[in-house]
């Protein structure tokens, strides 16, 4: 009885020991912590091959490789290209699956006829396979002449693996068709079928399907009403697609391909991300129900320029085993946390092993710690707080697998830029009553300027300044429009002995008025616009950026405006209406864009104005002077006020205002750049992420305007 009872223990024992040796392997299952990019570059010779980025939070990319590719197309097609790759992790956890359309447009245009199968366990080593679609099925597909786009699901009802993607043939539509993998991911049990059925019978390619909540939800470029992005579901995997209105699914207006739906780990967060292609663009949007999305590429970076990908997750121990074979010391992925730094500025030069750590005004350089961290694989030394205070201090990056590099950091009080955060087209106030200084700036950092509230900043100092609060939410405080806060100027007056601040701005392409008692506020709104129309003969541009301008030698104030034309105006007493017949166009020249601001010095009226595009790094100021406010422009030989400065990474330095110190013959000038040093890097959406800085403005002996050198160091306090 004993010898059965011990046998029965032992066998309880060991049983209780096998379910916690299974329970325990569960548990230490490696949760998802960052996000694997998968994707090309363009359209040109050497660009249709598969890049890989990385990124620990789905927001934030990084490319590894130095951006260049990790597989030669040349060994994995025929025709020595590959696009659109798209990369799905097997029902297993451990096995990959990528599949890319075999095309090499500078050779082929758009016509091919394959797609390469790929298979990997870690990422890094790829088998593949080739299908020439004519070639495997001459009956159904003979006439193939493009194959697109292809993806891959997994099928838990088949239990097996499913590629869609889309064909066409002569002059059919593209169709989107799917087929079962075979075994060994090396070709297709059988031909493919269709997939959708589009209800107007219009082209349709890239499909993307995202499962949620036991439904299909197949996101694909459509050609029907307004081409772009569509949204179909269906309870079944394989058909049943009923398109969800004809309405895009997308937030551009651009045409827009390539969608790809990925989840944010350990949320119900869902990202969107296409190829905005005919602008060079990406972009992303969030959803929480993959139905209604918002655009958040202000909320994203990349250090590289994408064309049609797509993002699959990835663990702490693959994250490193990417990072150990393509990650390099030429472009760390690493970044400084510290709150005292201006973390939009901090500049990491792989190239030259260099990092420079602009402080926030008062910070102790002598002992200052960075607080440097890098994704997984990558770390820098020594640790903790280090004295910048007598020069660069040398660091350690640390590669997984590669070893260390040294790296040079500098680490300065910069003023530039003096806000912090992105805010654009500045304008400057001393305010007699308060005897502080205002910057009223345009908030920026959204995507095609689309912002709509305004803010105001103080100081005692023109370095140290104070956000004070938002004065304008045109959805709260204006009832004729809504958006497109841009630009504002403002004037204080005293009238009947007391102070009053008129702040003028622009509202969707339109010229409205506040007032308020105080430079803080809080202003209301006239009502309506001051004006929106173009002025009689115009009939180009915008009717923006404002400016008003008091003469010291009247009193009387006038309004300037315009983009693609310079309008002023003498303005009533009341200072929100114009004086009858005093409309006047004073366009200098082909330079002007926009943006002009006038000053008064030693008896000349200096006009200044924005040449080019906010968007072009060559965004600049010009100048002309004249004899009265709204007198002839003469615009002098050299009329160059600020512009880019490449030796400092400086660029689109524009739309500015301008401020004398009371009692002196000193003046500054406060203009807005890119955002250093990611904004040169960032496209057209440099344009949208601006930052505002203050430099002295400097005139020669016969009163010409000395040209501007911009800083990075700004100014010192003025007192």
């Amino acid at each position: 009885m004993s010898s059965r009872l011990s046998n029965y223990r032992l066998k309880l024992v060991l049983s209780v020991f096998s379910i916690v040796l299974f329970l325990s392997s569960c548990t230490q299952k490696e949760e998802y912590s960052g996000y694997l990019f998968a994707y090309f570059v363009g359209n040109g010779p050497g660009q249709e091959q598969i890049h890989y980025a990385v990124s620990e939070d789905g927001y934030n990319f990084r490319a590894l490789n130095n951006n260049h590719p990790i597989i030669d197309s040349k060994t994995i097609s025929n025709s020595g290209g590959v696009r659109d790759p798209h990369i799905l992790r097997g029902k297993d956890g451990k096995t990959f699956y990528m599949v890319v359309t075999d095309l090499y447009v500078p050779e082929m245009g758009w016509n091919n006829v394959a797609m390469t199968l790929l298979k990997s366990t870690d990422l890094i080593n790829w088998t593949s396979s080739v299908l020439t679609i004519p070639e495997l099925y001459p009956e159904e597909f003979g006439q193939v002449n493009r194959v697109w786009a292809p993806q891959t699901i997994y099928d838990k009802e088949a239990d097996k693996y499913m590629v869609y993607f889309s064909m066409k043939s002569n002059g059919d539509p593209d169709i989107i068709y799917y087929a079962y993998a075979n075994k060994d991911f090396t070709g297709f049990e059988e031909a493919p079928k269709q997939l959708y059925f589009s209800p107007t019978n219009n082209a349709c390619i890239d499909g993307d399907i995202v499962e949620k909540d036991g439904k299909y939800h197949f996101f694909f470029k459509s050609e029907d009403g307004k081409p772009g992005i569509k949204l179909a579901i269906s309870d079944k995997l394989t058909e049943g697609y009923v398109q969800q209105g004809s309405q895009r699914v997308d937030k551009e207006s651009h045409n827009v391909e390539g969608s790809c739906v990925f989840k944010i780990n350990n949320k119900e967060e869902w990202i969107l991300m296409y190829d905005v292609y005919m602008k060079g663009t990406y972009q992303f949007a969030k959803s929480s129900d993959l139905i209604n999305f918002e655009v958040i590429d202000h909320e994203i970076s990349m250090n590289f320029h994408p064309r049609h990908g797509t993002v699959v997750p990835i663990t702490k121990s693959e994250m490193e085993r990417l990072i150990s074979k393509w990650g390099s010391s030429s472009d760390p992925i690493i970044e400084a946390t510290s709150l005292q730094l201006k973390l939009n500025n901090v500049n990491i030069k792989g190239d030259k092993k260099t990092i420079h750590l602009p402080v926030k005004n008062g910070t102790d350089l002598s002992a200052f710690d960075p607080q440097f961290i890098g994704f997984s694989g990558f770390s820098m030394s020594p640790a903790g707080p280090q004295n910048f205070s007598k020069g660069a201090v040398k660091y350690n990056l640390t590669i997984k697998d590669q070893g260390s590099t040294e790296y040079t950091v500098t680490a300065s009080e910069d003023h530039n830029p003096v806000l912090d955060g992105y805010y654009a087209d500045p304008e400057i106030l001393y305010s007699k009553k308060t005897g502080k200084y205002y910057i009223y700036p345009t908030s920026d950092g959204f995507w095609g300027w689309s912002g709509t509230y305004f803010k105001v900043f103080s100081s005692d100092d023109m370095v140290n300044w104070k956000e004070e609060n938002i004065i304008l939410d045109l959805e709260k405080d204006v009832s004729w429009a809504d958006r497109n806060a841009w630009a504002p100027c403002i004037v204080e007056k005293k009238i009947n002995g007391e102070y009053k601040y008129f702040y003028y701005f622009t509202a969707a392409q339109k010229i409205g008025v506040a007032v308020a008692d105080n430079p803080t506020g809080p202003f209301v709104d006239m009502g309506k616009p001051l004006f929106g129309e173009h002025p009689k003969g115009i009939n180009r541009g915008q009717v923006i950026d404002p400016d008003v301008f008091t003469d010291p030698q009247t009193n009387k104030s006038y309004i300037y405006w315009g983009n693609g034309f310079l309008a002023g105006a003498e303005l009533n007493d009341d200072m929100m209406s114009i004086k009858k017949n005093s409309l006047k166009i004073m366009t200098p020249d082909r330079t002007f864009r926009e943006g002009a601001y006038v000053i008064f010095r030693n008896g000349t009226y200096y006009f200044m104005w924005s040449e080019d595009d906010t968007r072009s790094p060559n965004y600049r100021v010009r100048y002309a002077t004249a004899k009265s406010p709204l007198g002839k422009l003469t615009i002098p030989e050299n009329n160059m006020v600020i512009e880019k400065d490449p030796s400092q990474g400086i660029y689109g330095t524009g739309h500015n205002s301008a401020i004398q110190i009371p009692g002196t013959d000193d003046w500054y000038i406060v203009y807005h750049r890119f955002t250093l040093p990611k904004g040169i890097d960032m496209g057209r959406p440099a344009g949208f992420h601006r930052e505002t800085c203050i430099d002295k403005l400097n005139f020669d002996e016969e009163g010409n305007i000395v040209q501007v050198q911009p800083t990075l160091e700004g100014i010192q306090p003025v007192k």
